[in-house]
């Protein structure tokens, strides 16, 4: 069969599984949306919806799971009510079989696993809906894991994102709140997102960065990336350096260790802010599962693959914008720097975005400065460009989203340090103000 043959079957074939897979979208969405209308006449309408809505997504499976965590980590962009009922959504899931994870690695690699390791465990470490993880030793006995793509995975996304494409230039053109809400290019970012975690080379390639980024400086000697080893790392299969140690809040181990638990998150986060800050890239998901402990105490930043850019302007807005609010108090400023670093979809009320700003922030600005999260801040500052349709890089909700993280670590681990109190840290923060070596 010639090329030419074999595409003309090929086309009509993945036509006809995208069709089958949106009607069986619709069905779902559409039993769900009943169950809503029987629940709307005696609960909060908000409560019922948002749980019908998350009871469908996990139902329809991976790409939907992955879109509720986006909106659930997404804190300003979406209703509250929304965000916070698909935080119960769990990236969890059955473990394909072992001659599934055969076929893969074969494909990609070229051989069994048997021969290509000197051990490969059967039992997954973790499971979820784009891969799972196995652990393995190299031929010199060299301890690695092994993340494994889900066979067909890319196709189901594929065309569960033309759904959603579909989905959401219907409610840009037929909604003001669907406008606002900009749900074209929340889909074209979780696209961008999911095209990033389905390519293990791209993964790979930010660990590298990631890790030469903090080798740049000399005050990173206590934070560290997993190797890679590149001779069995493909699109679909990456072996990298297994790590032992502790979740970074698994205080209950932590805390025999005789550690400086204060001293190691301070690290982690001065890490973090000079990625993201300095060479304007950053880790995009410091969860606990992903910032560990080794047995030697030093910080370890997993998963990389989710990860953020911020280009020149963006950081110099966040650091001219940030001592505007906090030291200065100009409001307008702060609005001036929303518009610039934001699409506008309608004139500018630079005025009214001020008081806006001021009446949401100055009760926080009360605070003493150790009190004050700068996390919180920036989800404020999101939510009010949403409302004047200022459509903000999804890079800051990002930025938001880590420090929301670091700030609840700080609480469990280091609970008289604040990050905006500590000199360290200022000059990133701060344009003009040199950190301290």
């Amino acid at each position: 069969m010639d090329c030419a043959q074999q595409l003309s079957q090929e086309v009509p074939e993945r036509r006809s599984a995208a069709a089958a897979r949106a009607v069986a979208t619709a069905a779902v969405l559409a039993r769900h949306a009943a169950r809503f209308a029987r629940r709307a006449h005696r609960e909060d309408r908000g409560v019922a919806g948002a749980n019908e809505l998350r009871r469908a997504f996990e139902e329809l499976g991976p790409t939907y799971v992955k879109l509720a965590q986006l909106i659930a980590s997404s804190p300003g962009l979406f209703p509250e009510v929304l965000a916070e009922e698909f935080r119960a959504c769990l990236d969890e899931v059955p473990p394909v079989s072992f001659d599934d994870i055969v076929g893969v690695v074969t494909a990609d690699l070229g051989g069994h696993p048997d021969l290509l390791f000197r051990s490969f465990e059967r039992k997954p470490l973790a499971s979820a809906s784009i891969a799972q993880v196995h652990s393995a030793e190299l031929a010199d006995g060299t301890e690695v894991v092994v993340k494994v793509q889900r066979p067909g995975i890319a196709p189901r996304l594929r065309a569960d994102l033309a759904i959603l494409g579909r989905i959401a230039r219907l409610l840009e053109r037929t909604s003001t709140r669907g406008r606002m809400a900009n749900p074209v290019a929340v889909v074209e970012d979780f696209a961008a997102t999911l095209a990033q975690e389905l390519n293990f080379v791209t993964e790979a390639r930010h660990m590298e960065l990631f890790e030469a980024n903090l080798r740049a400086f000399g005050a990173n000697g206590k934070v560290r990336v997993p190797a890679v080893h590149w001779p069995l790392t493909t699109p679909r299969v990456l072996t990298m350096e297994r790590i032992h140690g502790y979740k970074i809040d698994d205080l209950a181990h932590l805390g025999t260790t005789g550690w400086d638990l204060a001293d190691a998150l301070k690290q982690a986060v001065r890490a973090w802010m000079e990625g993201a800050l300095q060479h304007g890239f950053f880790h995009g998901d410091v969860h606990a599962g992903n910032l560990m402990l080794d047995t030697h105490g030093d910080v370890v930043f997993l998963d990389f693959g989710i990860c953020g850019s911020l280009d020149d302007a963006t950081r110099t807005v966040i650091r001219t914008g940030l001592p505007a609010l906090l030291v200065d108090k100009d409001f307008q400023a702060v609005a001036t720097a929303i518009y610039e670093m934001g699409a506008v979809l309608k004139p500018a009320d630079l005025e009214q975005s001020a008081r806006d700003i001021a009446h949401i922030v100055e009760p926080i600005l009360g605070r003493p400065l150790s009190e004050i999260s700068y996390g919180q801040v920036l989800i404020d500052i999101v939510r009010i460009g949403t409302r004047y349709e200022v459509r903000l890089p999804r890079e800051l909700v990002l930025v938001a989203k880590q420090l929301l993280y670091f700030e609840r670590y700080a609480k469990l681990m280091a609970p008289d340090w604040t990050i905006l109190d500590d000199p360290d840290l200022i000059g990133f923060l701060f344009e003009g103000v040199q950190a301290s070596d």
